[in-house]
């Protein structure tokens, strides 16, 4: 047994996917540590509290949670409702972060700094696999200090790295001078924020669902502050990878999503630029001057806001001295990366995977949760339950376990990207739409179906596939 047997598995975040790594290793007589940034269990999730998320409950509890919390005496919410991220905070992950087993271990106002081996830097080798961790972390108060732990997972999502405005992964000229009127994410325009929002000109961008659900609440807004102006800019052109699959999404509120921003455009209530890409953001008398390009020709708009709903990427800063492989242009684990790659993947289908494609080259750290991901913006959170769950099986010495699969996800007709690499750009996503008459979202969905499989969730020949939440990115 190494020196470091004894110690506790470090767990960077307190999100859904983190908590329930605390729950398999406790469930497996392993201590856990959790660090969470903020003040609460789920800091993150409350950041977007007022959103609904696509699953329902029955997919947005952990199985190992649920026993611990059901021993004491716990009743989980009606499996198919649909939880914001407030409750799935109040309902599901403080109470889970109260239990005897894991409350002693949580250490909130914690934010990690650093993570490396014991009296080793990255290029030290020798004895480097049995060396116990070190991570480092500010408290609340500033104070920095460091624990000992045997593993370590990171769970810490990527809510706090926001990807900026241009099109080329930077931030535009001004952007950083205009933050004060600018939001991240998807704020609460319609509650906490609405102030900022009510009878102003926004701009939306992004193509994802959060700037589809961003855009929903302020034309909800428009009802009460009929002067409020809305702009949706996408950097692609069409929107039909956006919106859903409609009535063939096994997530309803997904495709719910996807019908209500097309009737929205429809009825004309918000304005559509697509392609965009901004090139100067100025301050001029308090409001925004965007310049931009619109279909390659230089256009001009004036705007209260800005709201930016295009993703967000990891923060490695704080790993600096550990030995990753990240694939380069995902910055997924290489062994994940091609399952992932929106480049490849038309409608983001995973297959389930645990600790052998999340391995790094540094022996008892793992990424887990929407960071393992990288960049790629398809992530559901059971995907992070099933993670977990083999991670902490590898942990354990549990080697059969961590290899098996354990988890059936929704099909999903929601394609993450406007064409499959080296597929006829006309055949559309998996060779076309199904005949009307049958019940699929694609030609290779009904050809599956046809013979009695389960269908293909419109990505290829899986038929278990993912789809981010609303925010997945916190997880």
């Amino acid at each position: 047994m190494s020196s470091s047997a004894a110690l506790p598995v470090a767990v960077i975040g307190a999100g859904p996917v983190s908590m329930a790594a605390a729950a398999h290793l406790v469930a497996r007589g392993i201590e856990p540590i959790v660090f969470e940034r903020g003040d609460a269990v789920g800091t993150s999730l409350l950041e977007w509290g007022q959103v609904q998320v696509f699953s329902p409950w029955t997919y947005n509890i952990d199985p190992a949670a649920r026993s611990l919390l059901e021993a004491a005496g716990w009743q989980a919410p009606a499996g198919d409702g649909l939880p914001t991220g407030s409750e799935i905070v109040r309902d599901y992950l403080a109470p889970l972060a109260a239990l005897p087993a894991i409350a002693p271990n949580i250490r909130l106002g914690s934010t990690v700094v650093a993570v490396t081996r014991e009296g080793m830097n990255k290029v030290s080798s020798a004895n480097r696999a049995t060396a116990p961790f070190i991570v480092r972390f500010t408290d609340s108060n500033g104070n920095e200090e460091q624990v000992r732990a045997r593993a370590v997972i990171d769970a810490s999502g990527t809510w706090t790295q926001p990807n900026p405005i241009g099109i080329d992964g930077l931030t535009v000229t001004g952007e950083i001078a205009a933050r004060d009127q600018i939001a991240y994410g998807i704020p609460d325009v319609g509650g906490a924020r609405r102030t900022d929002y009510a009878g102003k000109r926004v701009l939306v961008i992004g193509g994802g669902h959060s700037a589809i659900n961003t855009a929903l609440a302020l034309m909800e807004l428009q009802e009460t502050a009929p002067g409020t102006e809305v702009f949706w800019a996408l950097r692609r052109k069409g929107v039909e990878r956006l919106l859903g699959g409609g009535l063939n999404d096994q997530l309803p509120a997904r495709g719910a999503l996807g019908l209500a921003a097309r009737r929205a455009m429809n009825e004309n209530r918000l304005t559509m630029l697509a392609p965009f890409a901004v090139e100067r953001i100025s301050l001029r008398e308090g409001r925004l001057a965007v310049m931009a390009l619109l279909d390659g020709k230089p256009f001009s708009l004036t705007v209260d806001r800005i709201v930016v709903a295009t993703g967000f990427r990891p923060d490695f800063s704080f790993l600096r001295e550990l030995r990753l492989a990240l694939d380069p242009t995902v910055e997924a684990p290489p062994s994940l990366a091609p399952l992932i790659d929106p480049n490849f993947h038309s409608c983001g289908t995973v297959p389930p995977h645990g600790a052998v494609e999340l391995a790094h080259p540094e022996p008892g750290f793992t990424i887990v949760g929407s960071k393992s991901y990288g960049r790629a913006p398809t992530f559901l959170m059971a995907t992070g339950y099933e993670q977990v769950r083999s991670v902490v099986a590898e942990i354990a010495g549990d080697h059969k376990a961590a290899r098996e699969v354990r988890l059936v996800l929704p099909e999903t007709g929601v394609c993450s990207a406007d064409h499959i690499v080296g597929a006829d750009p006309s055949a559309g996503c998996c060779g076309g739409p199904a005949p009307a008459a049958v019940d699929a979202c694609c030609t290779a969905d009904a050809e599956a179906k046809a013979v009695n499989r389960s269908g293909c969730g419109c990505g290829g020949p899986a038929a278990m596939s993912t789809a981010r939440l609303l925010n997945s990115e916190p997880i």
